[in-house]
């Protein structure tokens, strides 16, 4: 007797999103355990607190204006953080990858509204925590004290160097410094995007990436 079964597409594709959450949840774990700081057991109970959601390219995580409610954590896509300045342009201030914590931290830790916005670039996993699982989890875990201090040491590192790179400097030697230093966001940032982080027209940067990639005319 030939007992079959029926393929259920809903079924196949509830399965398919377990095994990517699966994976994406691994992700997360890998980087806890690659700070050094963490037992298994922390790990564990730490990643409970982490729910995951989808954006896709232009969703939003945090919205400027809004209560800064959540930390996220990158597990797959990029995100933008920007401000809207008086002329209606898009301030763009950072870019977050894979591996990386995104969101408002001094309105995050004071429960304010976000002063920037923060916004998927690509289709986005990102595992987020709320604000009073954070404070749970900082008085359970400790070293999640280090890792946060940490991250905030990254960010503050990171805007010293935008400051030091890309302030009164021309456009070549920003794109110069993009390419040598900063390769991914070529890869994966738009030309629109990448000009408004580094303060300049969409038609300058083209012209330096022309100056810059022109071949050699023996």
């Amino acid at each position: 007797m030939d007992i079959g079964f029926t393929y259920d597409p809903l079924m196949a594709k509830k399965k398919i999103k377990e095994q990517k959450n699966c994976e994406m949840t691994d992700v997360f774990e890998n980087y806890l355990s690659s700070t050094g700081g963490f037992s298994a057991e922390e790990i564990h109970f730490s990643a409970q607190f982490f729910k995951p959601i989808h954006l896709k390219k232009g969703d939003f995580f945090i919205q400027e204006d809004e209560l800064c409610r959540y930390v996220g954590f990158i597990a797959s896509g990029a995100v933008k953080a920007y401000a809207i300045d008086n002329e209606g342009k898009e301030n763009i201030t950072c870019f977050k990858f894979e591996n990386e914590f995104a969101t408002s931290f001094p309105e995050f830790v004071r429960q304010e509204k976000s002063r920037r916005s923060i916004r998927a670039i690509e289709d986005s996993v990102i595992y987020r925590i709320n604000f009073q699982d954070y404070q749970h989890l900082l008085n359970q875990v400790s070293v999640w004290n280090e890792v946060i201090k940490l991250v905030m040491e990254k960010e503050y590192s990171q805007k010293e160097g935008y400051l030091l790179n890309y302030n009164n400097k021309s456009t070549v030697d920003k794109y110069h410094y993009v390419l040598s230093n900063e390769p991914m966001l070529v890869q994966r940032v738009t030309t629109q995007d990448l000009a408004a982080y580094l303060g300049i027209t969409q038609r300058s940067l083209t012209r330096a990436k022309g100056q810059i990639h022109k071949p050699n005319v023996l």
